[in-house]
């Protein structure tokens, strides 16, 4: 695990930042990956508001003279720092990059860095203050479902816009969010489907104690029901949490296939840890998880982690014509040490899918960003990512991975095309209802 102070002299939560630096590396970035009439009107995007004089001032504000101010809000102390910090180094090396190719719309970003604190309703109050006071024009933030359903309020009342990077529950959508992380269906169901493929019918849920692990868990469940697979047993353990033992004679006792876990945090740290001096490892006991990335890996360390799965839409060792550059860069910037991620990917791109968007717009406007953003694509590090509009979710492959000795994931499984986001699930049979009390 990266070290979060060790950035933090440099990056300072509250600290209005300005890069003008050159940097080596050049993306492929597409305004708009549809024809002319594939736009905000044809695409029918959710919950489309009228433009008001709110966003269009707080835009203006945001924008003023030579600069464009953005938000940065994550999590740069407390159980989330472990997963977050590397994402807010994300932001910054995109910010960095764009600003040393010219900026948007010629002016430079201005990148002002809060620390949600892995609190919730601190992360409430740096939206609004970010939103309010800096007057930011786009926001790229939060990990936990918690945080952004915490912040989401903030952002639908001042109609500001977050770029929210991290896979998630789905059974959500805002005007006001642009979700750039995986939804339920490019992520969790065709893990499920591929432990049900592999034999592995019999699941043991464990999660986190909060909306995410709770939906993603209800999720599995009704796919489980429908496709021929049963639950084990099912446990949650609060945010932060260490004492895994009780947890682990129950999944001893209830002999399941495979554990499917929504653990988040580094609680992820202490489970494996101690699952593995149970005497429990890939092969006795694997462990599908949803929250474990390269980051996590080095926080866990490999000994304990290694041979277990994952899944996810991007891994450092993803072969695509513009990841080995992202990485040299990446590692370039933080240390040779750092590792990219799932989240990193998704939060880097977030930065660049604004850019475009604005660029097409021709606006620093909240809602003619809106408008403009259907059809938008970048050349990211994990392939091409195209803006549903729809439901301002991403086009993603989805990835299952192993964990090996080296700490890096090996790629077992992908789908062949990238899948269209479907967060309510509605293609699917069994997922009717599911969004009632989501």
């Amino acid at each position: 695990m990266q070290n979060p102070s060790r950035f933090l002299p440099l990056f300072s939560p509250g600290v209005t930042l300005r890069f003008a630096s050159a940097t080596g590396l050049s993306l492929l970035l597409a305004g708009c990956g549809a024809p002319a009439t594939d736009n905000a009107a044809s695409n029918n995007t959710t919950s489309e508001a009228p433009a008001t004089g709110n966003s269009a001032m707080a835009s203006t504000d945001a924008a003023s003279g030579d600069t464009v101010k953005v938000g940065v809000l994550h999590s740069l102390s407390g159980t989330m720092s472990i997963s977050e910090v590397s994402v807010k180094n994300a932001d910054l090396l995109a910010i960095k990059e764009i600003n040393a190719a010219g900026g948007v719309m010629g002016k430079k970003i201005e990148a002002v860095v809060e620390d949600g604190a892995s609190d919730w309703p601190t992360f409430a109050q740096k939206a609004e203050k970010l939103l309010t006071q800096d007057k930011v024009a786009a926001v790229f933030g939060c990990w936990t479902s918690s945080s952004r359903k915490a912040v989401k309020p903030v952002f639908e009342k001042n109609k500001g816009l977050l770029y929210y990077p991290v896979q998630y529950e789905g059974l959500e959508s805002s005007p006001y969010i642009f979700y750039t992380g995986a939804t339920t269906n490019q992520q969790i169901v065709p893990a499920v489907t591929y432990l049900l493929k592999s034999g592995k019918k019999k699941m043991f849920l464990l999660g986190s104690d909060y909306v995410f692990p709770r939906t993603a868990n209800k999720v599995i469940k009704a796919q489980l029901a429908a496709e021929g697979g049963t639950v084990a047993g099912e446990e949650y353990t609060p945010l932060g949490h260490t004492e895994y033992s009780t947890v682990i004679s129950k999944i001893k006792a209830a002999k399941p296939d495979v554990v499917f876990s929504s653990l988040n945090g580094d609680s992820n740290v202490a489970f494996f840890k101690q699952l593995k001096a149970a005497g429990m490892d890939a092969k006795s006991m694997p462990v599908m998880s949803v929250s474990v990335a390269e980051e996590e890996v080095k926080g866990i360390g490999v000994p304990n982690i290694v041979g277990q799965m994952a899944s996810w839409n991007y891994y450092e060792t993803t072969k695509t014509p513009n990841n080995p550059k992202f990485v040299k860069a990446f590692q370039a910037e933080y240390g040779k040490d750092a590792v990219t991620s799932d989240p990193v990917d998704a939060a880097y791109s977030s930065v660049y899918l604004w850019k475009a968007s604005v660029e097409k717009a021709k606006s620093f406007d909240v809602e003619a960003v809106k408008k403009a953003a259907p059809g938008v694509t970048f050349n990211a590090p994990g392939g091409t990512y195209k803006i549903d509009g729809d439901n301002q979710h991403i086009y993603k492959k989805v990835r299952i991975g192993v964990v090996q000795p080296d700490g890096m994931f090996k790629e077992v499984w992908s789908t062949p095309d990238y899948v269209k986001p479907d967060p309510y699930l509605k293609t699917y049979s069994w997922g009717k209802g599911l969004s009632a009390g989501a």
